[in-house]
């Protein structure tokens, strides 16, 4: 009976604190690819902020889900210019998945982001819909559902999203 018990208390934890959202799209390849099925924690963030370079799932406003990885954070000022990610002024340190950005949209001009409001970034630049364009712009915090922390889809690929 305990091993009962303790399978619900599993289902629960998982199916109460975590969406379950299939990837659309190149936006984050190669890190999440179309038809990935991932877990994201919506608890999290109750606790603890959002960082830099995390990746979110978000409503847009037509209440589609969408993946994308948080490059401004709120108060800060954006540009993307000559390529690069400007961050109040410096040059972001993307890492690995940090590419050139040809197109800077609306970043082209700087993007002061309000109190509650991030800027994010697909990790495929050039094929990516996300806040340098108009039909994103830039992510409030109440459309965020959480932090993407695990594929389940396919199986084979299954495991931890860093």
């Amino acid at each position: 009976m305990d091993i009962v018990a303790v399978l619900y208390l599993a289902a629960f934890v998982i199916y109460g604190f975590t969406a379950q959202v299939r990837m659309s799209g190149q936006s984050m390849m190669p890190l999440i690819r179309s038809d990935d099925v991932v877990f994201v924690n919506r608890i999290l963030y109750h606790f603890a902020p959002l960082g830099r370079f995390d990746v979110v799932a978000f409503y847009r406003d037509d209440e589609k889900a969408n993946l994308k990885r948080v490059i401004g954070l709120p108060g800060e000022t954006v540009q993307i210019r000559d390529g690069g990610i400007y961050i109040d002024g410096v040059l972001l340190a993307e890492g690995e998945w940090g590419q050139a950005v040809s197109l800077s949209g609306v970043a082209a001009e700087p993007v002061k982001l309000g109190p509650d409001e991030y800027f994010v970034l697909g990790d495929n630049r050039e094929g990516s819909e996300d806040s340098r364009f108009d039909s994103i712009g830039n992510v409030g915090r109440s459309q965020i559902i959480g932090k993407v922390w695990l594929r389940v889809y396919p199986f084979i690929d299954a495991g931890l999203i860093e």
